[in-house]
């Protein structure tokens, strides 16, 4: 089942997405889903980020590629961070270049979406709080993570976490594709298989740190095949049975 979120221009609402029809529902994906006789076509729409997280816990080095390719070790447990909420961003909108950045980059990235309040689970448990997954891109001020030495400034500016197009309830994420094109080039390409720490795995460790609420975003982590966009530049990544999750950078 596909879950977006989209708006009509007057307010926004949720609904199972089929092909290119949205069947609307009441209330929010978190608990039971009670579907309406509404219906809208995908044209018609705006797709908005398909959750409003409370936080991004995302991931550093949790590709073996990428961690060869920046020059790290591969990491003994986790390396998390977060990302604010206010940086989150959805399909079609603009990424923001800030005026205090030299190089700005894409990171495509699965995004594990949790369902319920979750505390202290066990890696089996884990599966049961897990709505579903969507695509992320962990936008990152490389030059800006170089001078500070730690990430929240280079990864925490607004629309610097586009997330989309849909959160897919029914995925194996183990062992699927990942693609991140800029103009239309593929930049990035990966199997899930080649992630460090799994995801449940991920939302056991981080639920032992943190508590995450219904609709917070765990970024996975990006492969190898990082690298520079620029204003005028348009930006997709592309998760097998989840979609394509597409960004235009403009000038701040």
């Amino acid at each position: 089942m596909k879950i977006v979120r989209f708006t009509t221009g007057k307010k926004a609402g949720y609904g199972i997405l089929d092909g290119e029809t949205i069947q609307v529902f009441i209330g929010t994906p978190y608990g039971r889903i009670r579907t309406t006789d509404l219906q809208y076509n995908l044209s018609d729409v705006r797709l908005l980020a398909p959750c409003t997280p409370s936080k991004i816990v995302a991931l550093g080095v949790n590709y073996r590629s990428h961690g060869d390719e920046m020059g790290h070790r591969i990491p003994a447990e986790p390396l998390i961070f977060i990302k604010p909420s206010t940086s989150v961003i959805g399909p079609e909108d603009d990424i923001i270049y800030p005026e205090s950045s030299e190089r700005v980059d894409y990171e495509g990235e699965l995004g594990v979406v949790i369902k319920d309040r979750t505390r202290r689970v066990s890696k089996e448990e884990a599966v049961r709080h897990i709505l579903g997954y969507t695509c992320v891109n962990d936008v990152t001020a490389r030059d800006i993570q170089a001078s500070d030495k730690q990430w929240t400034r280079s990864k925490g500016f607004d629309t610097f976490c586009p997330i989309g197009p849909c959160i897919e309830t029914e995925l194996d994420p183990d062992n699927i594709s990942l693609e991140t094109h800029l103009n239309g080039e593929i930049k990035q390409q990966t199997s899930t298989s080649d992630l460090i720490f799994p995801a449940r795995e991920l939302v056991s460790f981080i639920s032992h740190v943190m508590t995450l609420l219904p609709g917070d975003i765990i970024a996975t982590g990006t492969t190898s095949g990082i690298g520079p966009m620029h204003p005028g530049d348009t930006v997709e990544v592309t998760i097998e049975n989840i979609g394509t999750l597409r960004n235009h950078v403009v000038k701040s």
